[in-house]
């Protein structure tokens, strides 16, 4: 039986590096231009690699790393398996279809670009990648669920980021601080 709860907490046997390049791979065939929401689907859901917290953790360390989050992603889960061999193997696995899909759109675009459907393709893939991204972001706010401290942490980010357009690091430096303090601070 598959627990989709965001609280998951068993895990199966870790990855082989080629178990990692195929699951990097079909996550990176199936989402294209929004693995996040995928990623998680994967990772806890279906393969059971990870836990939720554990994603939620490992993700919020890729989000202060530069680079893309999820090919941030990528790499740690890759590491934390198999080492650099299956860092290797799971970023490879990420990008190798999808910048061979990038090259050969951005050729017929170049050419269909001013044709009406093609136009209306592209702002149905915009959307649906906006409504991936509100799933995922739910998804990893329910392990938060009567955290009322890091709900407020993560309140406060969205709040200073989305309406009052701070810049996005001086933000996440100042509300990690405050989230180590107050974790510190708990734990007396």
């Amino acid at each position: 039986m598959t627990d989709s709860s965001a609280t998951h907490t068993e895990v199966s046997a870790p990855p082989d590096n080629i178990q990692l390049f195929l699951g990097f791979l079909l996550l990176g065939l199936t989402g294209f231009g929004g693995v996040l929401p995928l990623a998680r689907s994967m990772l806890v859901e279906k393969k059971r690699w990870l836990t939720g917290a554990q994603f939620t953790e490992l993700l919020g360390l890729c989000q202060f790393l530069p680079g893309g989050n999820v090919i941030n992603l990528s790499v740690a889960v890759g590491m934390e398996f198999r080492g650099l061999r299956g860092a290797l193997c799971a970023l490879l696995g990420l990008i190798c279809a999808p910048t061979a899909i990038v090259i050969g759109l951005g050729v017929m675009y170049t050419r269909f670009q001013n044709e009406p459907h093609v136009q209306q393709v592209f702002a149905g893939l915009a959307a649906a990648a906006a409504g991936l991204l509100l799933s995922t972001g739910i998804k990893m706010l329910l392990p938060l669920w009567r955290k009322w401290l890091a709900l407020a942490v993560v309140a406060i980010c969205l709040g200073a980021i989305a309406w009052l357009h701070l810049p996005l690091l001086p933000t996440m430096l100042a509300l990690a601080a405050l989230s180590i303090l107050l974790a510190w601070r708990k734990s007396l």
